[in-house]
């Protein structure tokens, strides 16, 4: 056992070196310019999402001009950008706010304990393979939603028998090539749809395997207004303009999808019919059994997979896996499909802050047994905020939203020399708690009853709405009734009181 050391206190430790660490990190360098903090990523590099996935297409699913940081232009032509493009947009964040030096590589967090007579959050790290402690007043979990160490795979009967190789998309093989090579794409949802036409490029055959179907919409690559209004206005206004542009019309298309939801429906499907016509089989393949809104709707940028599939390069089966055979699957309706490769498109596991132990006060934290305070902070769970995006919109406009009301927190705090901020729920929050995932997919599905909940009312409730967050966290006041203040000393041990920052020791 390596010998632990204890580190010199910070303010803010933040978890994560994607896009919502950065962000978050730029937030807190130019709203609190002399807090100290780190920023921990357990990889070797930053990125996150976009750094981790890294198979052919990896793509977003939503439009830059929103997924893109409020204060950083996304000036690119493509709104529904490649991964490398997005994955280098955070590397400039990062460059230009001077956050690299901040950023603790190869550091996973194993274990993150809350004293309250000590006020300060304690982490156990393990960073370049030396166990170590560090402290912080604050903790930001930017982590994502999803574990990046395993993703969900299914059991499948005769799995071992298979010749061929088989990859998750999560852990893509530099090595694989498949040209030329018959390839199979088990799923339905966003990374199927990117990975079909992506592999059909090079491949003999790709056969997408789907238990059912998908809302797939088809969506211009560039966005022409963003474009043309670049040639007018400064990169910031034209990015401004766009970006309110595009969340007044999401917002406007939820609604009428909500007023009418089978009207939604056959415009979705309608949408598919004409981009395929009798080339395919869309009744079968592009019908889902479900409501508009109950899971996430795959975006086709300028039709590249309906053109893969017209031109033969592609191809769709529905139904369910009977089991896999030496070269391939067979169905359940007696169909083999064979393949030397096969794509396990299956989804995410998700997960509570990276999965790290959680503990207040040396008592274990269960997840599921917190209440999500206003979509970012947890019943009875101390100076913590976790940064999760929107799942009806892009992830960043809420990370944006969390990071400036989390800079604002820490001043209304400093300003009143206050060390510990509670989201207090009594008996009453309790009385009614449900999924704060209303999504059906079966990721959500899986793990939902291992995540924190909503609870019975406001502010236990958070709605996936961004125009309401802008007014309660952008504008509204921090000291509202609903979170609980202390103003309780700092109690240091003698060996940290002489580094701790000098407006702490103040305290």
């Amino acid at each position: 056992m390596v010998q632990e050391r204890t580190q010199a206190d910070l303010d803010v430790i933040i978890v994560g070196a994607g896009l919502s660490g950065i962000g978050a990190a730029r937030w807190l360098k130019v709203k609190r310019p002399g807090d100290r903090f780190a920023i921990l990523e357990e990889k070797p590099r930053l990125g996150g999402t976009w750094d981790l996935f890294r198979y052919p297409g990896i793509r977003s699913d939503s439009d830059m001009h929103t997924m893109g940081y409020a204060f950083k232009p996304w000036t690119d032509a493509k709104a529904i950008a490649d991964g490398p493009s997005i994955l280098s947009y955070v590397r400039e964040t990062a460059e230009e706010n001077g956050l690299l030096p901040a950023i603790r590589f190869e550091t996973s967090v194993r274990r993150a304990s809350w004293s309250s007579a000590q006020k300060r959050w304690r982490l156990e790290v393990v960073e370049k393979g030396e166990e170590k402690t560090l402290t912080a007043r604050f903790l930001f979990g930017c982590t994502g939603y999803y574990d990046h160490h395993a993703g969900h795979l299914p059991e499948w009967a005769g799995c071992d028998a298979y010749r061929g190789r088989l990859v998750h998309p999560q852990f893509w093989p530099e090595d694989l090539d498949v040209t030329g090579k018959r390839v199979i794409v088990i799923g339905s949802g966003a990374t199927a749809v990117t990975l079909s036409p992506a592999l059909a490029e090079t491949a003999a055959h790709v056969t997408q395997v789907q238990r059912s179907p998908t809302y797939v919409v088809s969506r211009p690559g560039e966005d022409a207004f963003a474009n043309g209004l670049r040639r007018w206005l400064p990169d910031r206004l034209a990015y401004a303009a766009t970006r309110w542009r595009t969340i007044l019309a999401g917002r406007l298309r939820r609604r009428r999808f909500a007023r009418d939801l089978p009207g939604a429906k056959r415009l979705l499907v309608g949408g598919v019919a004409r981009a395929l016509g009798d080339a395919v089989d869309w009744r079968r393949h592009f019908v889902p059994d479900y409501w508009p809104g109950q899971q996430r709707i795959c975006a086709v940028p300028d039709d590249d997979f309906f053109e893969s599939l017209k031109a033969g390069k592609c191809s769709i089966v529905t139904g369910k896996i009977d089991r896999f055979t030496p070269s391939g699957l067979r169905m359940e309706d007696g169909t083999e499909i064979e393949a030397d490769v096969i794509v396990t498109a299956t989804g995410l596991n998700l997960t509570f802050m990276g999965g790290m132990a959680l503990e207040v006060d040396d008592q274990p934290i269960d997840p599921a047994k917190l209440l999500i305070f206003k979509g970012f902070m947890y019943s009875n769970v101390p100076n913590l905020v976790y940064f999760k995006g929107y799942t009806n919109a892009s992830w960043t406009l809420k990370v944006d939203l969390v990071a400036e009301y989390a800079c604002r927190l820490l001043t209304h705090m400093e300003r009143r020399r206050l060390t510990q901020v509670t989201p207090r729920a009594g008996a009453e929050a309790f009385a009614k708690t449900g999924a704060a995932l209303k999504f059906t997919s079966g990721y959500v599905l899986r793990t939902a009853h291992l995540l924190p909940r909503h609870g019975a009312a406001f502010p236990w409730i958070h709605e996936q709405d961004y125009l309401w967050d802008r007014k309660t966290l952008k504008r509204g006041r921090i000291d509202d009734g609903a979170l609980d203040f202390s103003d309780a000393p700092v109690v240091l041990p003698p060996a940290q009181r002489a580094e701790a920052p000098a407006r702490l020791a103040a305290e």
